[in-house]
């Protein structure tokens, strides 16, 4: 279990009783075959993954909040900052969280690196939900225009950091967003004909 008690969702005692084809075992273990990567992917090894992220997050915290505690409250830049990298830790171990307690699918099971770009997604959509202003956060509002810079210029450091990833762990994501991008206008473009030949054919038809 994680340090605050939070439990496997998928624990071995589970599995055991578990009646699905999709999981499997071997002589490494219980595992699964991920939708997105074709690859195995054991439970337990996941799970140790994100015990060992929920370490490196709990202790980056507890950095951070020592350096925000001595830093002057006039330096600005240097608290936003501090401020910027707690946010992010904070988000990712939310995460780590959820997906370590989730017993509702086996969709939560994926590698370190397929973690990463969910987790990368998420760190994107918080940004934005920030440059927007409808994040209310003390951490936030007292300069959030130096926060979003620093988030922006840290946020894969960071996360490559917590959760011990290498750069190219994270490139995966803008394979997967470049090609969804190409579907999505592909798929504009025959919404587009098909609502062009019915005008016609309400226009032109007995």
């Amino acid at each position: 279990m994680l340090t605050n008690g939070i439990k496997r969702g998928f624990p071995k005692d589970r599995l055991k009783k578990i009646k699905e084809p999709k999981v499997h075992k071997d002589e490494g273990g219980y595992y699964i075959f991920t939708i997105n990567e074709d690859a195995k992917v054991y439970f337990e090894d996941f799970y140790t993954f994100l015990e060992n992220a929920e370490k490196k997050c709990l202790a980056e915290k507890k950095r951070l909040q020592e350096k925000m505690t001595e830093c002057d409250p006039q330096k600005m830049e240097t608290l936003s900052f501090y401020r910027a990298r707690k946010l992010l830790v904070d988000l990712i171990l939310k995460n780590v969280y959820g997906f370590y307690e989730d017993s509702t699918s086996f969709a939560v099971i994926m590698s370190p690196w397929c973690f990463g770009t969910v987790i990368l997604e998420k760190i994107e959509n918080f940004k934005e939900l920030i440059a927007k202003g409808e994040i209310n956060s003390p951490e936030i509002s007292d300069n959030p225009y130096f926060i979003l810079k620093y988030m922006d210029e840290i946020f894969k450091k960071t996360l490559m950091e917590m959760l011990d990833l290498p750069v190219e762990a994270l490139k995966v994501k803008w394979q997967y967003t470049d090609l969804l991008k190409r579907y999505s206008r592909l798929l504009a473009g025959i919404v587009t004909t098909l609502e062009t030949i019915l005008t016609w054919v309400k226009a032109h038809g007995t």
